[in-house]
């Protein structure tokens, strides 16, 4: 984080010089909360560096062993090894080490698409500058409505492992990353950033998507997992059903939340066993936390709040964020052995401390999410770390 703040410091008179360009001077701002300064100044100025970039699909890359077609997203089981006794045949499992020679380009193109989409969008919301939506636009008819580079609203070929399966259930999580494009249409469409037609068609896709989601036996055996995966497809599917206008899911979503995932997932102290039993087990705590924080962001209006429900025995999410903040504040007293891999890179600016802070006004938990990391670059943080444009769910129109 020391070294992020000294890249703000170092480049304070360039940031503001960009913010001049987008015709919005500091005086005219209104506050953004907990964002300083120095970070909106920084979005504003990879925001622009990202104006001119050319939209990366699926189309891009196909890979040899996928059995889908080149509209088809394709990724390969994380955990899952060549056999040395066996090269030709079968992989195994190794739980918590992932394979490097995996097919990988798939999944980060989406991130690349979702980093570049959320940063425009939160440009957009800083400035009011119609170019940076205008950018946005470009990546999301490129991923959703180009018939030449379009992916298909569906997920068959996810986390294949060789000699086993072509697709699996359990890859339904890889499209976590579309969270915050959802998220982003939504903010676009708000405020009339582009033509209506063209939200149009971006949101059949997620339309077609939910569907896919909600009937396909892949996405109905990822629905009915236990751990992890049970959370980030109830927070999926609430998001393209929140953007679709849905009711009938984000009504299907919230009774899973209340009468399954949390009376299911978490034990009595706040902690989810079945993630305390993985090899990676302060990681994935963290990483299902923020999943049930941010479902709950998500499907909470005016008639539902998530963050307030409680199970006849106590669980809530407060309870959750009681039991991990102490070891997000002082990793060294996480009582279990350190993860297998990426045991340093954690934690970082993890949402669940900024929706809990904000939902339970908990002061310490806004500190400390502002001295996190927010902007890491280990790639298999990034991909357990759904939500990274902050902005996205603090405002909802320019602050012009």
């Amino acid at each position: 984080m020391q070294q992020q703040t000294n890249y703000y410091k170092a480049n304070t008179g360039i940031l503001l010089l960009l913010v001049c360009m987008f015709g919005l001077s500091c005086s005219q701002k209104k506050q953004v909360p907990y964002i300083a300064e120095a970070e909106q100044q920084y979005i504003i100025k990879t925001a622009t560096e990202y104006l001119d970039s050319l939209p990366l699909t699926v189309t891009a890359t196909v890979c040899e062993r996928s059995a889908g077609g080149p509209h088809d997203f394709y990724s390969e089981g994380d955990y899952w090894w060549p056999d040395t006794e066996n090269p030709d045949g079968p992989y195994i499992r190794r739980d918590g080490q992932t394979n490097p020679d995996n097919f990988v380009a798939h999944r980060l193109a989406m991130i690349r698409f979702s980093q570049i989409v959320g940063r425009e969008t939160s440009a957009y919301l800083l400035t009011g500058d119609k170019r940076c939506a205008e950018a946005s636009l470009k990546h999301l008819e490129a991923w959703f409505v180009n018939p030449e580079t379009r992916m298909n609203p569906s997920l068959l070929y996810v986390q294949a492992i060789k000699g086993r399966v072509t697709g699996r259930g359990i890859g339904i999580i890889d499209a976590i990353h579309l969270i915050e494009v959802a998220r982003s249409v939504e903010i676009l469409e708000q405020n009339s950033a582009v033509e209506q037609e063209k939200i149009n068609k971006i949101k059949a896709w997620f339309e077609e998507f939910v569907q896919w989601l909600t009937t396909h036996p892949y996405g109905l055996d990822e629905m009915n997992t236990k751990n992890n995966h049970a959370t980030c497809w109830v927070m999926q599917v609430a998001a393209f059903a929140r953007l679709t206008d849905n009711e009938e899911v984000l009504k299907m979503c919230r009774d899973r939340f209340k009468e399954i995932l949390l009376p299911n997932q978490m034990g009595e102290n706040g902690s989810f066993p079945l993630e305390l039993e993985r090899t990676k087990p302060y990681g994935y705590s963290l990483f299902n936390l923020d999943a049930f924080f941010t479902t709950a962001e998500i499907l909470s209006d005016e008639n539902n709040n998530l963050y307030e429900f409680c199970t006849a025995d106590g669980k809530n999410l407060e309870l959750g964020a009681e039991y991990l903040f102490p070891f997000v504040m002082d990793k060294s007293s996480w009582p279990l052995q350190p993860d297998v891999m990426y045991w340093d890179e954690w934690p970082v600016r993890h949402p669940f401390l900024l929706f809990a802070g904000k939902a339970y006004q908990k002061k310490e938990y806004i500190e400390l999410w502002k001295t996190l990391e927010g902007y890491p670059k280990t790639q298999e943080v990034i991909r357990n770390l759904p939500i990274r444009n902050p902005l996205l769910w603090l405002l909802s129109e320019p602050v012009q």
